[in-house]
């Protein structure tokens, strides 16, 4: 009887064929088209489509896409498009491998808008800007947004997915609620003898938003801390349209993938800004960014018309990620086939954003400002509890930890604006919230 093992040998050319399907089903084809009418010069946009980051002895790929739509002046656009990014990545500790990466994007993204708003206002600068901004890797796209912008979603399988949210005052009772109860107002433009016209503001500064980068003149309530939502495709893909108020007020949607539908994404953006033009003319600047998310080798010129599903299916489909699903999934026999959402949270609570459970806090260094990224000094350290509603909760070595300056910065979010008083009142208590 033979000794022989009964594994049997699988050739060269079949390892290569499943190595290169892998490939192909976690790399999508990502391409884009965006289109533009300027009425004021302040809408701007970075499209970056082949970012690289080193992972282990390879290297991994993703997209940038980002829209900002700039008031009183342009320059917090110009500023936050040239650095919003690189504040983001800078949130991010170098040694990760991709799942790792993906999951410390929420919390890099808030650190990033932070940083962008906080470095921008100290350049004495006026102007604000909306920020919608979207990273994709692999089939994982994450989205985090300030202002009215707005980014959504329609997978291959069928429905509509808002993957940002309005921080217009007019439609958001729980950022009216916040801003309220930390000692702002909100309220509509006063002409004299009683009269209100025009939409919501946020007094001081009369902003009808209640998130924005910039702004500096409007008070610290106006607050830069992004919604952030983040989802895994099918490997069916799907299209994103990301668009300024300028579309949003005169289209819905529906009506806004309705109408390029099946049109490759320089035709689709194109045609979503005619639209718009059409039915409310050119009040403000009206941009648009199509992104097709597509298996590789499908034709990139067109997405399918969507499925029709049936009752109850969207439910389904557009699901969170259980927490006891397997990691150990054969790729090469099983593929998703639904859309999971992965996170989601819009607090604008810096100590509810930065705070991570473990493991994914051991990913971030604690040793340093998670804002600003700042190595800090013995006795420097402040924690992000400090000052809690619930003050029971916090320990000396409870981090993340903020710099003196960013904490703050989170203070004069909060309502709770730091006097002369205050700030020697938290130095002389650094020892008891500190790490160090």
């Amino acid at each position: 009887m033979s000794t022989r093992s009964k594994h049997h040998t699988v050739p060269l050319s079949v390892l290569l064929k499943r190595e290169l399907e892998n490939e192909r089903i976690e790399r999508p084809e990502i391409v884009h088209g965006q289109a533009s009418q300027s009425k004021k010069g302040e809408d701007f946009t970075l499209l970056k489509t082949e970012c690289q980051r080193v992972v282990g002895d390879g290297i991994s790929t993703y997209s940038v896409f980002g829209l900002f739509d700039g008031h009183n002046g342009s320059a917090a656009a110009i500023y936050s498009k040239e650095n919003l990014l690189n504040n983001v990545l800078g949130a991010i500790p170098s040694d990760l491998n991709r799942d790792e990466w993906v999951a410390a994007l929420p919390r890099a993204l808030v650190a990033g808008f932070v940083k962008t708003d906080k470095d921008f206002q100290e350049q004495a600068q006026r102007s604000g800007t909306t920020a919608t901004f979207v990273i994709i890797e692999g089939w994982v796209i994450t989205v985090a947004s300030v202002g009215d912008s707005r980014c959504i979603l329609e997978p291959a399988e069928g429905g509509i997915y808002y993957l940002s949210a309005d921080h217009r005052l007019d439609c958001n009772e729980e950022e009216r609620e916040r801003i309220t109860s930390s000692g702002g107002e909100v309220g509509r433009l006063n002409t004299g003898g009683g009269a209100e016209i025009g939409p919501l503001r946020c007094w001081p500064g009369g902003l009808c938003l209640s998130r924005s980068i910039g702004d500096m003149d409007v008070g610290e309530f106006v607050v830069p801390v992004p919604y952030v939502k983040q989802v895994k495709l099918s490997t069916a893909g799907g299209r994103l349209i990301i668009s300024s108020d300028g579309v949003w007020d005169a289209l819905t949607a529906e009506t806004a993938f309705d109408c390029c539908r099946e049109m490759p994404v320089d035709a689709a953006a194109a045609q979503i800004v005619k639209e718009a033009l059409q039915a409310k003319g050119l009040r403000d600047d009206t941009t648009c960014i199509v992104i097709d998310i597509l298996p590789q080798e499908k034709p990139a010129s067109l997405l399918p018309a969507p499925k029709k599903l049936g009752k109850g299916v969207f439910k389904s489909m557009f699901r969170r990620k259980s927490s006891e699903s397997s990691s150990h999934v054969d790729k090469e026999y099983i593929e998703p086939d639904v859309m999971e959402e992965l996170f989601e949270e819009g607090s604008a609570m810096l100590s509810e954003r930065l705070d991570t459970k473990y493991p994914l806090c051991n990913m971030f260094r604690l040793f340093t400002c998670a804002v600003c990224q700042v190595e800090m000094k013995p006795g420097e350290g402040v924690s992000i509890h400090y000052g809690s509603s619930n003050p029971g909760r916090m320990r000396p070595w409870d981090g993340p930890f903020l710099c003196l300056s960013c904490q703050e910065k989170k203070e004069a979010m909060e309502g709770k604006r730091l006097s002369g008083d205050i700030i020697v009142e938290v130095t002389s208590h650094l020892s008891a919230i500190s790490i160090f």
